[in-house]
């Protein structure tokens, strides 16, 4: 018997429509952004697929061990809320930046940020909304660190006038905002300093200082700590306060989804997975929690006074 070209195309083709529409087929998969209008699914049976976005602080196959089992619990327990199956794929973006376009432009469904990036995120889209917030032993401050060489003799902020000075990413809560605020307050500003340069990562900046390339800069604690554990030569000169980091929702994630995750966040008690985030709960949290960050945000031009900022930040 011999077929023409259009049967042996129909019969190629029967495996494949018996495979997608027989009992052995794939659930479909709903994005969380089907309805332009409420950001829902359009078939509440379906998988719902969630992006969760972070920025690299540190190397980005850290942050993907960081986060995998806090998004496994999330997945999880909204799952149960919504009566659906719920997966969560991790985004990290390289740097500040693009984890704040990511949000701001409703690539991820939700992202975990800095104070600072918050609000410039915020500024930017102003219906974002947050879903939780980071506690450690109950506590939503913690410490930034300004650090300098093991043996050095600088024993006051005052004496950094005529230093090198690493700061982190120049939307760092810690690396810039709270750090230039502190050294301002204290009368160093950009101007008084030798040189100075943003260097992205809180670890790059220790391991400048330690290296001897700068004399002093700015890191979060739990990343100084590491550092010093870890051998580096480098000491704090002075702490000052932060506020923990929020989990944020997009713009126009629906009520319901909102809920799922928020719910889901507050719920999670695995010890194990929470330390690897380095706090030990999560609490209900808004935007006046922000409000000492919007204003070292708005009071930056003060260290800068009339100093040129340097176009090669990184």
């Amino acid at each position: 018997m011999r077929f023409n070209g259009h049967a042996v195309l129909f019969l190629a083709c029967i495996p494949f429509i018996v495979s997608c529409d027989g009992p052995t087929s794939t659930p479909p998969v709903a994005s969380s952004q089907g309805d332009p209008a409420t950001g829902k699914a359009d078939d509440p049976t379906s998988r719902l697929e969630l992006k969760f976005g972070v920025y690299s602080t540190d190397t980005p196959t850290d942050v993907q061990k960081q986060f995998q089992d806090v998004i496994k619990i999330v997945e999880q327990k909204a799952s149960d809320r919504l009566n659906r199956p719920v997966k969560v794929r991790i985004e990290i973006a390289p740097d500040y930046d693009g984890g704040i376009a990511d949000l701001s432009e409703g690539r991820v469904d939700f992202a975990r940020f800095g104070p600072a990036s918050y609000v410039i995120c915020s500024r930017q889209a102003p219906d974002v909304r947050i879903l939780a917030m980071e506690t450690k032993k109950g506590k939503k401050r913690f410490n930034g660190v300004i650090c300098i060489h093991k043996d050095s003799d600088i024993e006051d902020v005052s004496q950094l006038k005529g230093m090198k000075f690493a700061f982190g990413d120049d939307k760092s809560t810690i690396g810039r905002y709270l750090s230039q605020n502190y050294l301002a307050e204290n009368g160093v500003t950009a101007d008084d300093l030798e040189s100075w340069e943003y260097l992205g990562r809180h670890d790059t900046v220790g391991l400048a200082v330690a290296a001897g390339d700068f004399h002093a800069g700015a890191l979060k604690e739990s990343t100084f700590k590491k550092l010093v554990e870890a051998g580096e030569p480098i000491k704090a000169l002075v702490m000052f306060p932060n506020v923990t980091k929020p989990w944020i929702a997009r713009e126009g994630l629906d009520d319901e989804t909102f809920m799922a995750i928020k719910s889901a966040l507050l719920a999670v008690d695995d010890p194990a997975a929470l330390k690897a985030l380095k706090f030990d709960q999560f609490a209900d949290g808004g935007s006046e929690d922000y409000a000492f960050i919007r204003e070292a945000i708005d009071n930056n031009d003060v260290f800068f006074a009339e100093v040129d900022q340097p176009t090669g930040s990184g």
